[in-house]
């Protein structure tokens, strides 16, 4: 549903998107500045196309057939404003490393999202077919503790026929009731483009770095 407030976010245009840094650790990342959002999921949760399928782009995230492979934080900017950034966190799942490597992996991975003051939110992705996994309730859980909004992408949804599809969707949001007013849900599908409005929207509400002097004025 549209509120007043989502008529005064501009949109952004995400094809701008551009590669800035990447950071294998928290201390590594670009200033902590500005507004970021984070993208995470399993290794094979279709993470990079998601990104791919945003920013109209074939490849600023990288797809591989070996899942697990990205092992850094990647940073891109959108409109050409490093202050306003994507985040692709490491996927997480299958990876063909030590069990050590998975363990390091995961503590950045936490630090990231316990200490980074400039992220706004995290858009978790699920594959339709297997939603609500062991890492997925682990990401959930490190949003709750800040109190920080998420926004999952059931991805993959072109797999299922529209009724499973949409009783997948409502099963989700029903295991999530608790978190609804932290937690959105929508199907999506990188192949055929759909939901990439409704994530973009969402992208704009969360990006959207008003000058200070819109809380300076007195209320009305």
């Amino acid at each position: 549903m549209t509120t007043p407030h989502d008529s005064l976010v501009p949109r952004l245009n995400y094809p701008t998107a551009r590669f800035v840094i990447s950071a294998p650790t928290l201390a590594l990342c670009p200033d902590d500045t500005g507004a970021e959002v984070a993208f995470a999921g399993r290794s094979n949760a279709g993470k990079s196309s998601a990104i791919n399928a945003l920013t109209q782009q074939t490849a600023l995230a990288r797809t591989s057939r070996t899942p697990g492979r990205t092992q850094l934080i990647n940073f891109f900017s959108v409109m050409n404003d490093e202050s306003r950034r994507l985040v692709d966190l490491p996927g997480y799942g299958y990876a063909k490393v030590p069990e050590s490597v998975k363990l390091e992996w995961q503590k950045h991975l936490a630090e990231y999202l316990r200490n980074r003051f400039s992220l706004r939110g995290l858009v978790l992705l699920m594959d339709v077919r297997h939603p609500l996994t062991e890492f997925d309730q682990m990401m959930l859980n490190y949003a709750d503790q800040r109190e920080m909004p998420v926004h999952i992408l059931l991805t993959k949804s072109d797999k299922l026929k529209k009724g499973p599809a949409s009783a997948t969707l409502q099963k989700v949001r029903s295991r999530l009731k608790e978190w609804e007013d932290l937690v959105s849900v929508q199907l999506f599908s990188s192949l055929k483009r759909d939901g990439v409005d409704t994530l973009s929207k969402k992208l704009d509400q969360w990006l959207h770095t008003p000058d200070q002097s819109e809380y300076d004025q007195p209320p009305a």
